[in-house]
Order: structure tokens, then C-alpha cells, then sequence
């Protein structure tokens, strides 16, 4: 989970930067989702390892959901000792999730999540609540890239 928590930390360090509204779990959650969709539609390979899985409202890193879950619907604090330079991302990771926050972080954590309830990998498990394969998520987001 150490790559998934790293990610999460510089959206939150960007929304604060972008002196935004804050990150719920629920905006954090997908967030995740479309910056792994994303990335592993250019580059072949994921951002991190961890599962999503097809939850009630939307796709869900459940390990990163329960070391989030205390903020119930709030916004996540970023760790005090937070610094940009002790994340083990590069350069081309930093700048793809500044690129994801960019263009998600301007909506709610409800516009993401309606939007996520319109896309197929969501739609296709959201009966078991099961994990959505990573490879079928590529295969959509490569359908989104123009």
C-alpha cells in the first residue's frame, strides 16, 4: 500500500497548493481510480498495485479506504511532516497525478462518483463488489484517450 498512500498524499498536497476544498475519502478514492486508469492506458503498466474494487458508490483501493475512513465525509489532512521530496515517485509520476488533479480535482467527490456509475469497469462488477481486473481497467481508459 505504500505507493497508493504516496499518490494519495501528493493530491492532497496539491489540493492544498491549489488552495482547493479539500479531498473526502470518497473524491480520494476516485481520484485513484482515474489516475491509475489513466496511466496505465499510456504507459502500459499501473501506478500502483493495489486492487479496486467495484464498491456501492464507486471504484474503491479498500486498504487506502480504511486509512482514510476516521475523516468519514471531510477532508484528509495532509501528514504535518508532509514533503514533496521523500515521496519515492518520479518525475513522470508527479507530474501524470498534476495532470489527473488538474482536470478530477475540479469536481465533487458526488460528480465523480455519477461519473464513475456511467463507466463500464464500475458498471461490469458492481453486483459482485468485487475487484475490478487491472486489465480491463486499461482497456476502458484506453477507449477515453484521444
Amino acid at each position: 500500500m505504500e505507493k497508493i498512500k504516496e499518490v494519495s498524499q501528493y493530491l492532497l498536497y496539491l489540493d492544498g497548493e491549489a488552495h482547493g476544498d479539500g479531498i473526502s475519502n470518497l473524491k480520494m478514492q476516485k481520484l485513484v481510480y482515474y489516475a491509475q486508469g489513466f496511466y496505465s492506458a499510456l504507459f502500459d503498466k499501473n501506478l500502483f498495485d493495489d486492487d479496486i474494487c467495484a464498491w456501492t458508490h464507486g471504484p474503491v483501493v479498500e486498504d487506502l479506504y480504511h486509512h482514510y475512513k476516521e475523516y468519514g465525509n471531510k477532508s484528509i489532512d495532509l501528514p504535518t511532516n508532509f514533503k514533496v521530496s521523500s515521496l519515492n515517485l518520479d518525475k513522470k509520476e508527479l507530474e501524470f497525478i498534476e495532470e489527473v488533479f488538474e482536470v478530477f480535482g475540479l469536481y465533487s467527490a458526488w460528480g465523480l462518483r455519477n461519473m464513475t456509475h456511467e463507466e463500464s469497469p464500475w458498471n461490469n462488477h458492481e453486483a459482485d463488489g468485487g475487484v475490478i481486473p487491472s486489465t480491463e481497467i486499461t482497456e476502458y481508459f484506453k477507449t477515453r484517450l484521444n
